[in-house]
């Protein structure tokens, strides 16, 4: 259960993982009390101009910068669109994701190797992940960690009660675009580890499976944090098994989807009995709490 780890790629897979179930389990919980489940989706669809732009432009070293920039952008766009008022939020998200995943499409069917490229892209070579690309994605780490720290208990205020945000004097546009960049930054950062398809699992399953264990925010940040670590062991270990042992093809980014979606699916019957033990009309935790309570 340890040898297969000993070996250098999957020993730097299981650290790009490590560092993305930091970042990926704290984001998740945010990206669930707001419910932006679909603005999450969009962002790991727009990035994908961007990646192929920095792949034309510098190959696998140029993801990085294209994927960054691509982020960043969209994260503005959507913040602007949906405080604009002129489209609902969940047409301004579809515009964009379309128009951006659409012009990626365009990108790389101009060259040959559509099709190898598309797949890289689409769904990522955790495998392959390099030094550089590990060292690339624990700053993003750091930075991501410390605009969380600087700016959790003001996120939480405004999901909660926006109006009573604003009213203490919080710029609420600020909050939204704060928080879409801090998920596009998570995007950019696994992008290249599970690709631009599975990432969205890593923002939206953790919370949603330690939400069947807990309503503190604090607790389910780190349950699934847990899960994910547990899920890239998981995965990777029953990858290489796959692969080894038995001749069977099993992508190591799939499989730790499949484990993370099954430990979902686990938790599911143990929500369903903390929901049946709450006395009828009490509501949830989260609904009985302030914000305060909920990040203490």
């Amino acid at each position: 259960m340890i040898e297969p780890f000993t070996v250098p790629f999957m020993a730097r897979a299981l650290a790009e993982l490590a560092l993305l179930a930091v970042i990926a389990g704290p984001v998740s919980v945010f990206v669930f009390a707001r419910r932006l489940s679909f603005v999450s989706d969009a962002l790991t669809h727009t990035v994908f101009p961007g990646v192929v732009v920095g792949y034309l432009a510098g190959g696998i070293d140029g993801v990085f910068a294209g994927a960054l920039v691509a982020g960043i952008v969209t994260a503005i766009a959507l913040t602007l669109l949906t405080r604009g008022g002129a489209l609902s939020d969940d047409a301004s998200t579809a515009v964009v994701l379309t128009a951006m995943f659409s012009l990626g499409v365009a990108l790389v069917s101009r060259r040959s190797s559509y099709t190898a490229d598309l797949t890289t892209f689409l769904f990522g070579r955790v495998l392959t992940v390099t030094p550089r690309q590990l060292a690339e994605t624990a700053v993003l780490a750091v930075i991501i960690l410390g605009l969380l720290l600087v700016g959790a208990r003001a996120m939480i205020f405004r999901s909660f009660d926006p109006v009573g945000a604003a009213a203490a004097g919080f710029r609420i546009g600020w909050l939204d675009l704060w928080l879409n960049v801090v998920v596009a930054l998570v995007v950019v950062a696994a992008v290249r580890a599970v690709g631009i398809i599975l990432v969205v699992a890593l923002l939206i399953v953790p919370a949603a499976a330690s939400r069947m264990v807990t309503a503190r925010l604090p607790v389910m940040a780190a349950l699934g944090t847990g899960l994910i670590l547990l899920s890239a062991y998981a995965g990777l270990l029953a990858s290489w098994t796959a692969s080894v042992e038995y001749g069977f093809s099993l992508t190591s980014a799939s499989a730790v989807v499949l484990v993370l979606v099954l430990a979902y699916l686990l938790l599911v019957p143990l929500g369903a009995v903390r929901r049946r033990r709450r006395a009828p009309g009490h509501g949830t935790h989260a609904e009985r709490s302030s914000p305060h309570e909920l990040v203490g």
